[in-house]
């Protein structure tokens, strides 16, 4: 199994700004080419709660480089479960789901991608055929991924809920930052919300990239832990409280928090243990200001 934290920017929204604005006084390379601005319009656009959805698109979109087995596998075994357990609780919401798996432009394949379809065994199948392999330096194409993505046969209205899983452990290359904030920005028109999942051996620009893509369109930040045993050592992220359950559940509560239009909170049973001191879903700041552990 794969244990994870979540945390929400736009429910933390000055306290991303922050952390934005530390990351960009140091210059650092391949930052995305978003202004304050960008994340302020986002920030208001969802704070208004979106209210219940009908249907279900859900695209996984997975760095396939050698370095990602232990997550690939994952995903090949709990796809099934996951697919039926979003289908008891909500039997007449008709689920469709599609891929993008991605490595570099050096590997055998830089993007593979599988439409929308609306059988899961198709969609398992499609997944089980995949293995990690390639991806010789650190940053990898997931602007060229996340492109895709948005090209992909996605429901329009607003009565379908649009997420997008992106599980990755390295960034875009310094030089494609430009094309990775159009591939957020395409996602974000198209009404899909992202879904990072932060796997083992993120750096700092990996981390803000994966987080204002989230805060952008309005997904949240899911960040995988040390707590499974599974897979090298874990980036503890840049917040200051969370709560880890294993990562079925947290993708689980992402789509139920989508489906319902009602934010949820884990259950104390999923709770395997917290980062930092949260109390009642919430955190101090040495400021004195609070966050929400959420």
């Amino acid at each position: 199994t794969l244990t994870a934290g979540v945390w929400d920017d736009n429910r933390n929204f000055d306290f991303f700004l922050s952390y934005r604005s530390t990351l960009y006084a140091q210059q650092l390379p391949g930052f995305l080419p978003f202004t304050e601005a960008d994340h302020q319009a986002a920030n208001s656009l969802f704070a208004t709660p979106p209210g219940p959805k009908e249907t279900l698109d859900v695209s996984l979109i997975i760095d396939t480089t050698g370095s990602m087995g232990d997550e690939i596998t994952y995903l090949q075994t709990e796809f099934i479960a996951l697919s039926e357990s979003i289908f008891a609780k909500y039997p007449n919401a008709a689920q469709r789901w599609s891929l993008v798996v991605y490595k570099d432009t050096e590997d055998d394949y830089v993007v593979r991608w599988f439409d929308f379809r609306d059988d899961p065994d198709e969609f398992q199948a499609k997944l089980a055929a995949q293995a990690a392999g390639g991806g010789g330096d650190f940053p990898e194409a997931p602007d060229m991924a996340l492109s895709k993505a948005a090209d992909l046969a996605w429901r329009t209205g607003n009565d379908t809920a649009r997420l997008a899983f992106w599980v990755a452990d390295a960034p875009h290359h310094d030089t494609n930052a430009g094309a990775m904030a159009e591939g957020i920005r395409a996602l974000k028109d198209l009404g899909v919300h992202v879904y990072p999942v932060a796997s083992s051996g993120v750096d700092e620009l990996t981390e803000i990239t994966m987080r204002s893509a989230a805060q952008l369109t309005g997904g949240r930040y899911l960040f995988l832990t040390d707590d499974s045993g599974v897979g090298g050592a874990h980036k503890e992220p840049t917040i200051p409280c969370y709560y880890v359950t294993k990562l079925d559940r947290a993708i689980l509560r992402m789509v139920d928090i989508e489906l319902s239009g009602v934010h949820r909170e884990p259950a104390p049973s999923e709770i395997l243990r917290t980062g930092g001191d949260p109390e009642d879903g919430a955190c101090e700041l040495s400021s004195g200001s609070e966050v929400l552990a959420y």
